[in-house]
């Protein structure tokens, strides 16, 4: 008998971007004792939680968003904050879309509180609250939509954002869940994946693939702000030689559209 597919747990992942002078993106290295993607680049991102979805948010969030779209921004603003000290805000006193992001004196005021939300031992509503900011979610672009295969044994709803990082602010891996923080530009990511420089999982290096079309940070909200978004959930099937792979929606845009099986197999051990 075969066993029903988990249903697929509402995930956030943002790439946080610089020039300096050409484009690069923060990724951040999976701790080895965790269970999924062990020891991987990655961008910031994780798993959506109850106070994610709380109506707290409403007075506390620019942006006018609302459902599962105001949910999945705030858990990528939370977890860029969790994994790299970095913040998505505003003064509370001048929000508003397009306006300024709080500086590194906010997010150095924020630091010491990062590991007891992630805990979930500290409010991150009361802390916004406290710290009279709001979250910057207009500034997030929506950049890909990945569901995990039904085979997996952990299945995630995935959208991933894109965000300008903000000025003067500087990012620190937290030390927890991830023991490494670097910018790398996205075809120097690729170029280490494929020299085994680096673990890099399929979903991570298909939008690293896509970034790379982009020069520089402009063209790539202003490209991808204007694009949609096509969901991409892997299906097993076989490649023109009869092997076992995933194919993935050629709309989609990604830069392939199969990935041998064997390639994932094992990411939930490694």
């Amino acid at each position: 008998m075969s066993k029903t597919a988990p249903d697929p747990l509402l995930s956030s992942t943002i790439l946080l971007l610089r020039d300096e002078p050409d484009l690069q993106v923060l990724m951040v290295k999976r701790h080895y004792q965790i269970d999924f993607a062990a020891g991987a680049l990655v961008f910031p991102g994780g798993k959506a939680n109850e106070e994610d979805a709380s109506e707290d948010w409403s007075d506390f969030t620019d942006g006018g968003y609302a459902g599962a779209e105001r949910v999945a921004r705030i858990a990528a603003v939370r977890e860029a904050y969790e994994e790299s000290g970095l913040i998505l805000a505003r003064h509370a006193g001048s929000r508003g879309v397009g306006k300024a992001l709080v500086g590194a004196d906010i997010a150095k005021s924020l630091e010491p509180f990062r590991s007891a939300v992630d805990r979930r031992e500290r409010s991150f509503v009361e802390l916004v609250r406290e710290h009279e900011i709001v979250l910057a979610l207009d500034t997030l672009v929506h950049f890909g939509h990945w569901i995990t295969p039904t085979m997996m044994p952990k299945r995630f709803d995935t959208h991933f954002y894109l965000a300008p990082t903000p000025p003067q602010q500087l990012a620190r891996h937290d030390g927890r869940e991830t023991t490494d923080s670097v910018w790398l530009e996205p075809s120097r990511a690729l170029g280490m994946a494929d020299n085994n420089e680096a673990t890099i999982i399929f979903p991570t290096r298909m939008n690293l693939g896509k970034l790379a079309e982009t020069p520089n940070v402009q063209s790539a909200i202003e490209r991808f702000g204007k694009e949609a978004v096509v969901t991409v959930l892997p299906v097993v099937g076989q490649d023109e030689l009869g092997n076992p792979c995933l194919h993935i929606p050629a709309e989609a845009g990604y830069i392939q559209t199969t990935e041998p099986l064997e390639n994932i197999a094992n990411v939930a051990k490694r």
